[in-house]
């Protein structure tokens, strides 16, 4: 490739007239920036993305610093105003801008008029939520019972084992009509388990033993005290209100806020996951459609394959998978295609890769896996990718028809809308005046577990010649009932073929009927 500079045309250019064909739609597209050879972009050859193609998933990856949190702005600017919601994690706080309109300056002109770009500063209808209300937004929770064990287990750094355990404690308390809202509800299933007044219950449950229980408690407790009670609880994040358009039709763009947890990577990437598992069971099928209902960008996606059991990245494959038929577009954005399994990479059929670096030769590893991941081309992969600038990315995405389209160096278009983080006073404002302040901002604390164990200690009468044991922070010791026949779940969890499947897919029976593939709650 040449070093020459500035604009070209695509005439008599064998490879930009097959980028232009192949970027050529019928249907509504988001327009990502200009085709470049030679360094020269070409705003007559724009690289396009269809809409009815964006529930087919992608992957946005770079290394830090090339531009990838632009190109999730760019991309959810546009979708917004094609009437397509949109849900963005924010981990550095700089994703805010979308609310705010951008500001001019001599990069931003030199860049529209480079790529043909009729820029203009613009806002876009923003919601702001946090995670329990740490930080700026309205707060958004889930109850223990809706997270569910598989991804509490992943919370929580549990092993395989210790997952399954989880399962059963999980079943108990549905069974015994326990509620699991908070942390000190399931802190108080547990605790009761492996007291003395719980050992006959514990031992009922079969595949749940002292020392595991008493492990699983322990990092509860730890993880509580870390804070992390605040995220769980209700009233319940519903995730519908997700979907929102406004009166005249633009997407809300809805900017989870997440620089207070930061120290808790395993916590904000699961509950990610919860509310896609709460998106799959909630949604319709819809089937092709011009657009996504939603699409949905989850940054930083190498935390949550880290350390994840093979049952867990099995139910991340089948959520991606099946979560495209109701209409929902998944975007995971991380620093090298390799950060993402296999088996899930395989599903994003939609590329948007940043430069990548090579100092060290697991780099160099890397750059040589990600050039493997792209069609052939008319490009030196291998260097294009380690010398593009900032802004600049090399594009695949699927056609209308659902092939390939050719391999693009890109110059992406500049945002619309603030690239930084909008200032306090209008974040502020927009959470003040959301629809969804009076729906979620005060905590509740209904009735549940822990409550329920107390009163039924206060309850119980205490044997002749013995004081009234006293009101304490330990739940109590459940008054022993009358044991119900078991039921056919009851019948199946106890049987040794079961028992010998919980170990080996880390799952209950119990917890399939009445829970999603994550083990999430089914709203009832």
């Amino acid at each position: 490739m040449t070093e020459s500079t500035g604009s070209a045309g695509s005439a008599g250019n064998p490879q930009l007239e097959q980028i232009k064909a192949g970027y050529s739609f019928e249907g509504g597209a988001l327009e990502l920036g200009a085709a470049v050879v030679d360094n020269a972009a070409s705003p007559d050859v724009p690289v396009r993305l269809p809409l009815s193609m964006m529930n087919r998933h992608g992957l946005v990856a770079g290394a830090t610093g090339t531009g990838k949190t632009k190109t999730l702005q760019l991309m959810a600017e546009q979708l917004s105003a094609s009437g397509v919601p949109v849900f963005l994690a924010d981990i550095k706080g700089d994703v805010s801008g979308v609310a705010s309109p951008g500001e001019s300056n001599d990069k931003v002109a030199a860049r529209a008029k480079d790529v043909g770009q009729d820029w203009k500063p613009t806002a876009y209808p923003t919601e702001f939520l946090s995670l329990g209300g740490q930080g700026k937004g309205v707060p958004v929770r889930a109850t223990v019972t809706s997270f569910g064990p598989t991804l509490l287990s992943k919370v929580l750094g549990l092993n395989d084992t210790q997952e399954s355990s989880l399962g059963l404690v999980f079943h108990y308390a549905d069974q015994r009509g326990l509620s699991l809202l908070d942390l000190k509800d399931l802190t108080a299933v547990i605790q009761f388990l492996t007291s003395d007044e719980g050992k006959a219950d514990l031992k009922g449950l079969g595949g749940l033993s002292a020392s595991t229980a008493g492990v699983i408690l322990r990092n509860l407790i730890s993880f509580s005290d870390q804070g992390a009670d605040v995220f769980f609880g209700e009233p319940e994040f519903d995730t519908k209100d997700l979907l929102r358009t406004t009166g005249d039709g633009k997407g809300v763009i809805t900017c989870l806020e997440l620089p207070g947890v930061q120290d808790k990577p395993a916590l904000f990437s699961t509950f990610l996951m919860w509310l896609l598992a709460d998106l799959f069971h909630d949604l319709p099928e819809v089937g092709d459609a011009d657009k996504p209902k939603l699409v949905f960008f989850f940054d930083e996606a190498h935390l949550l394959f880290n350390d994840a059991s093979p049952a867990f990245l099995q139910a991340i494959e089948q959520t991606v998978k099946l979560i495209r038929s109701k209409g929902v577009g998944i975007f995971f954005v991380t620093q090298t295609p390799k950060d993402v399994p296999n088996d899930v990479l395989a599903q994003l059929g939609n590329r948007v890769q940043h430069a990548l670096r090579a100092f060290t030769p697991d780099d160099a590893k890397a750059l040589k896996a990600t050039v493997q991941t792209f069609p052939t081309s008319g490009y030196d992969l291998e260097k294009l990718l380690t010398s593009l600038g900032t802004g600049e990315a090399v594009v695949t995405v699927l056609s209308e028809t659902g092939a390939p389209t050719p391999v693009a160096w890109t110059r992406m278009l500049a945002p619309q809308s603030l690239m930084g983080p909008s200032p306090d006073a209008t974040i502020d404002q927009v959470v003040d005046a959301s629809p969804l302040k009076p729906k979620y901002a005060e905590a509740v604390d209904r009735e549940s577990a822990y409550e329920m164990l107390n009163k039924k200690l206060a309850d119980t009468p205490p044997a002749d010649g013995e004081p009234a044991p006293p009101q304490s922070a330990q739940p109590p010791a459940q008054a022993k009932e009358k044991k119900d026949d078991p039921s056919m779940v009851e019948q199946v969890v106890k049987s040794s073929a079961f028992k010998s499947m919980v170990r080996s897919a880390g799952t209950v029976l119990g917890r399939e009927i009445t829970r999603s593939i994550f083990g999430t709650a089914r709203r009832r």
